[in-house]
């Protein structure tokens, strides 16, 4: 067990049997009263902001967590499949760890794995992906006076929202975390 004292912004906590990241942690001392931490941590299981105060000295339990790059090689049931690029080990991880990015993950992508004692706690896909359209319908000739967006299929299955000029084969780069359109991949 660790004291408040051993706290940092972006430790790992376990808090009301949640595994929590400290997103930030101030000492106050209000005038003649007691000095305590404020806290600010976001809980891994469904990304939620929590606010807390701890007494100074408070004892409470800090987790260590190495976080990994790891290939995704393939899926098997519930997990996925990925591999250390040094050691060449493979791991699995459970899909629900990725949340809705799941839907743009494809083979050999390279992803962040929190562990903590062998134990996949977290997961988080690269920042931007670059995928190709499969499928959209064809754009209404002369509609570009303001930014007009379409349906697409990516590869993978995963549906965005693109521009009109957005053509099947085209390779868009997608942001993983907001599911939007960021632009045309020219090759």
């Amino acid at each position: 067990m660790a004291s408040t004292a051993d706290v940092n912004i972006g430790s790992y906590i376990r808090f009301n049997n949640d595994i929590c990241q400290i997103m930030e942690w101030q000492h106050r001392t209000p005038g003649n009263l007691r000095a305590f931490y404020q806290g600010k941590m976001r809980v891994l299981r469904n990304g939620k902001l929590n606010e807390h105060r701890w007494r100074s000295g408070e004892t409470m339990e800090v987790l260590r967590v190495e976080i990994h790059e790891l290939q995704y090689l393939y899926r098997e049931g519930e997990n996925l499949v990925c591999m250390d690029p040094e050691s060449f080990e493979q791991k699995y991880v459970p899909a629900e760890l990725f949340g809705d990015a799941m839907r743009f993950m494809k083979e050999e992508m390279v992803v962040q794995v929190g562990f903590e004692s062998d134990t996949p706690i977290f997961a988080r896909p690269p920042k931007m992906v670059e995928l190709e359209v499969v499928y959209t319908e064809n754009a209404v000739k002369g509609d570009t006076s303001n930014k007009v967006m379409k349906s697409a299929t990516l590869a993978g299955g995963a549906e965005i929202s693109v521009p009109s000029f957005v053509d099947i084969g085209t390779i868009v780069r997608v942001d993983t975390e907001t599911g939007e359109y960021m632009d045309r991949v020219k090759k």
